[in-house]
């Protein structure tokens, strides 16, 4: 059995047994240099916080065990398709790697929605199911340009 194998099986087994817990069925691995970081399940039906899922609970773990936001290096394995809050999550925290068991589409004719998010996502704003629109605040500056100026002086 390889090592990718073992931990997309490690992550299907929690999701397995997040389900006969009440969860949802989903669970997250994350591995570095062979190391096993973080092992989590969706905890949503725990916290009531629906930014819980399986991997968001593992890069907060691991990047607590790191005592680092940067998890270049990680390998993330997630028993299903990871959802667009958690992809761009892994894209942002450095995460250049990871694996899946099952695809959002499987999942969906299941009765979960991650591929229809990502079919609502790549429509231009004013056709997706949620309003998002810009309006700029007169006569303010952005943030984004002091944010740069500290990040260069360190």
């Amino acid at each position: 059995m390889s090592e990718h194998d073992a931990h997309l099986r490690d992550a299907v087994a929690l999701a397995q047994d997040n389900v006969a817990e009440g969860g949802s069925p989903y669970g997250a691995v994350i591995v570095k240099d062979g190391t096993v970081l973080a092992r989590s399940v969706n905890t949503i039906h725990r916290t009531n916080d629906p930014t819980d899922h399986a991997e968001m609970v593992a890069l907060r773990e691991a990047s607590r065990r790191l005592g680092s936001r940067d998890l270049a290096g990680c390998i993330v394995y997630a028993s299903g398709q990871p959802c667009p809050m958690c992809h761009a999550a892994m894209r942002l925290s450095g995460v250049r790697e990871g694996y899946f068991a099952y695809a959002a589409e499987e999942a969906d004719s299941y009765g979960m929605l991650t591929a229809g998010i990502y079919a609502e996502l790549c429509k231009p704003l004013d056709e997706q199911p949620m309003r998002l629109r810009q309006i700029r605040p007169d006569a303010m500056t952005p943030p984004y340009a002091a944010f740069r100026d500290r990040r260069n002086k360190s």
